[in-house]
């Protein structure tokens, strides 16, 4: 039976050399790499995906009626977990990718979201996460 293949979607990456490291890597490792174009933020990630019972947004959708400006580099990784994760990233690094600060983990409950929500959802954790990180230096005394 055949592996399932590991996909990674690139969004809004401006920097041309870091997106080509990024494909080299993946490529290296046999990860299908896709570059979404900015209009992608109406779309389901199961559909940026390719998965089955998925339908293309429609423009008009006043769900999704105003514009998106998500302006940070995102990357979503669908069938990469544990120690493969582990050995991407390792590669990334290795490779001398700058980081990405936007990394995503397919789920079954984050295919049902728009591009625009797992965005806005990363943002808002990664703000969270900071803010901890800050209290707690500050909690230990150090400025």
């Amino acid at each position: 039976m055949k592996k399932a293949a590991e996909k990674v979607l690139c969004y809004r990456f401006g920097d041309e050399e870091k997106l080509e490291k990024v494909r080299g890597v993946m490529k290296k490792l046999g990860v299908e790499c896709r570059v979404l174009p900015d209009d992608s933020w109406r779309e389901k990630v199961g559909f940026l995906l390719g998965m089955g019972g998925y339908q293309p947004a429609l423009k008009e959708d006043g769900a999704d009626s105003t514009e998106f400006d998500f302006p940070d580099e995102v990357m979503i990784l669908h069938r990469i977990k544990g120690k493969r994760l582990d050995q991407v990233l390792a590669a990334m690094k290795t490779a001398g990718v700058p980081p990405i600060r936007y990394k995503a983990v397919v789920t079954p409950f984050n295919t049902l979201w728009t591009l625009r929500r797992l965005c806005e959802t990363m943002k808002k954790e990664h703000a969270y996460m900071t803010e901890m990180a800050e209290g707690a230096k500050n909690d230990d005394g150090e400025a």
